[in-house]
């Protein structure tokens, strides 16, 4: 018995109350034939399971909010949620792997997480490395959860790519509890290649023909290219078999690329046959550069994600480096055994009535590539379809108009981008599939060979304008299909419903830690003089006269005191002034019948002293008690001002 029918077998057909109790349906409510685990492996689901509206699953990713506001697992329990996040973090790295980009990737792995219930969650994923952290209790038994994950090396397989888009198209339906998607992945993780090594080879090799015919090449060139490519992925499938860095790989396959072109070319000459290394050696360019990451990396800084695209971007350098050197080690051995490469000749434009013939090339090369990385053949179909559309726009309606290679490149891009994101959508495939099989027939081979063997023939600029020339063709492939993405992506994609946005701003503070914030929080004093205020908040005026004067032994230590010597006097632990700084002035507010500020003095100072004394003398005056002149009360106050 299969892993997959033991699986059905102990789910399906068991105990009815263990099922339920997981959160599945009943077993009467699943037909046999219809399991959950298998359609996601073989994409046969039971009808109305397909979204009719024919969109993408990265286009529900943040449009859509699950299927029921019931959450099928316990959010408070941190064994169920680290699970949950566990099954988001996996279905991320098989993205990734695949050729995800980095938006793309993290939209996803949120929907599988929030379709569990688990919306307050923060992923980040940063190269290949995956991290979901979210948090579970309020107040004190509030616990925070993280689960780290690092993806394999990349390798595009279209086969658990598109394993994977239904398995989170069938989580967003609400169709697979977390113990089915949890067996899904282990099968999909498990899954073996659909197609042998040798059947893999051929279609790299039917790649390498088609592509070298569209590059100008006639029957012997196709027939040639054919052989080298089959030989160049063998000898990379060999190498990866030993564990060797794909950086030699890359030396390896431009070394291939070259000696038998080189070889062929010279013998070709002896007889008098028509052969263009050139052709071969553009082809095992592109063959190499398919699987690259170059234009992914650009997709990445593109789409916000500058982490990732620079160590994607630089990467792919390295890697084009490595093809370029072998390219060039190449070209020198050939020389060195007598078998030298020809002088590049001028590219021209292809006449129309060769066109058709281009055209169908490069959708048959691109079908091949297709084949050679797993695709069902309905992906296999799409995709050349999609190929074939760009290179029409191109050869039809861009060059004749007399664009520049760059220029036409990016908006042939477009064309395969919105051909392909809409056909992706229509029949239900990952448009990443017809997106990186769409631009390979125009990857820059050719001008990266022309490039290098200008450089070391002693025609550095020449050279140099060739390899800037392939960069920036790249660089237009990458904005081009991914423009054209996102206009199939608005024309597809439902509206976006964000009704969690509110629920996120609350949840930020939980019930407890309101309560306990208020209750710390410092009351806020109602408006000084207020009619209502209480009299106990009202503040106190400054006094008109200071306040109680000292004693009169501390009095005259501080007035004997001069200001060099106040630093030898000893403070006085019960004196009343040790609060007032000896001499300071507080000047108060203006009151309407004085032109100028009351100064207040410090207690015991001669301006206190005397300052108090006039008081006392303007007081008793008022009230009638002395009729003496004014001189005479100054002097008195003097007087008194002195004995005091």
């Amino acid at each position: 018995m299969s892993v997959f029918e033991s699986f059905k077998a102990r789910l399906f057909k068991g105990d009815k109350s263990e099922t339920s109790a997981e959160g599945t349906s009943a077993t009467s409510s699943i037909p046999d034939e219809y399991s959950t685990v298998h359609g996601i492996l073989t994409g046969e689901f039971p009808e109305g399971f397909l979204n009719t509206d024919h969109v993408a699953t990265v286009d529900t990713a943040m449009a859509a909010p699950p299927p029921s506001p019931l959450a099928p697992v316990d959010l408070t329990d941190p064994a169920q949620v680290t699970g949950v996040m566990e099954i988001a973090a996996r279905i991320g790295e098989i993205l990734i792997f695949s050729g995800s980009s980095n938006a793309d990737a993290r939209a996803q792995v949120y929907l599988a997480a929030a379709s569990y219930g688990l919306h307050y969650c923060h992923v980040d994923i940063v190269m290949s490395t995956i991290t979901i952290h979210t948090n579970i209790g309020t107040g004190s038994k509030r616990q925070p959860l993280t689960v780290l994950r690092s993806a394999p090396k990349w390798t595009v397989n279209f086969s658990k790519l598109s394993a994977v888009d239904r398995l989170i198209r069938s989580i967003h339906t609400g169709m697979t509890p977390p113990a089915v998607a949890e067996q899904a992945l282990d099968d999909i993780e498990a899954m073996k290649s659909p197609r042998t090594i040798f059947t893999e080879l051929l279609g790299w090799g039917t790649m390498g023909g088609a592509f070298s015919v569209m590059l100008g090449g006639n029957v012997f060139v196709a027939i040639m290219s054919f052989f080298v490519a089959f030989s160049i992925m063998a000898v990379v499938i060999w190498m990866e078999g030993l564990r060797i860095p794909p950086f030699y790989h890359n030396i390896v396959g431009g070394f291939m690329a070259v000696v038998p072109a080189a070889v062929v070319y010279n013998i070709a000459s002896t007889l008098g046959l028509a052969f263009s290394p050139s052709q071969v050696i553009g082809m095992g360019i592109i063959v190499l550069v398919a699987g690259l990451t170059l234009v992914q990396s650009i997709i990445d800084g593109i789409t916000r994600a500058p982490v990732t695209s620079t160590a994607r971007f630089f990467e792919a350098l390295l890697s084009t480096a490595a093809i370029v050197g072998g390219v060039g080690l190449g070209i020198q051995f050939s020389a060195w055994i007598g078998y030298p490469l020809p002088p590049l000749a001028s590219m021209s434009s292809p006449v129309y009535y060769e066109i058709p013939l281009l055209v169908l090339a490069g959708g048959i090369g691109s079908a091949a590539l297709g084949f050679a990385l797993h695709a069902s053949w309905t992906e296999v179909l799409i995709s050349g379809a999609t190929a074939a559309s760009g290179m029409l726009f191109y050869y039809f309606v861009v060059v004749p108009f007399g664009a520049s290679v760059v220029v036409a490149s990016g908006i042939s891009a477009i064309v395969v981008g919105l051909a392909g994101g809409l056909l992706a959508r229509r029949f239900f495939i990952p448009p990443l599939i017809t997106m990186i099989v769409g631009y390979t027939p125009m990857l820059p081979g050719l001008t990266l060979y022309r490039g290098m063997y200008a450089s070391l023939n002693e025609q550095f600029i020449t050279g140099i304008s060739n390899l800037a020339t392939a960069l920036a063709i790249a660089g237009a492939l990458a904005a081009g299909v991914l423009l054209g993405e996102r206009g199939a992506r608005r024309l597809r994609r439902p509206k976006h419903f964000r009704p969690y946005t509110a629920f996120k701003r609350i949840s930020r503070y939980s019930v407890v830690q309101a309560k306990g914030l208020a209750a710390k929080a410092q009351k806020i004093p109602r408006v000084p003089m207020a009619p209502l205020a209480p009299r106990v908040n009202r503040p106190e005026l400054p006094p008109i006269q200071g306040p109680t004067a000292p004693p009169e032994a501390t009095t005259t230590v501080y007035a004997d005191a001069t200001p060099t010597a106040q630093w030898e006097v000893e403070p006085n632990e019960h004196a009343y002034d040790e609060a007032w700084p000896p001499r300071t002035t507080f000047p108060a507010q203006h009151w309407p019948d004085e032109e100028a500020p009351t100064v207040y003095t410090s207690p015991g100072t001669e301006e206190f002293v005397a300052q108090r004394s006039a008081a006392e003398e303007a007081q008793a005056a008022e009230q009638g008690n002395s009729a003496e002149p004014a001189g005479e009360n100054e002097g008195d106050a003097a007087s008194q001002g002195e004995m005091r």
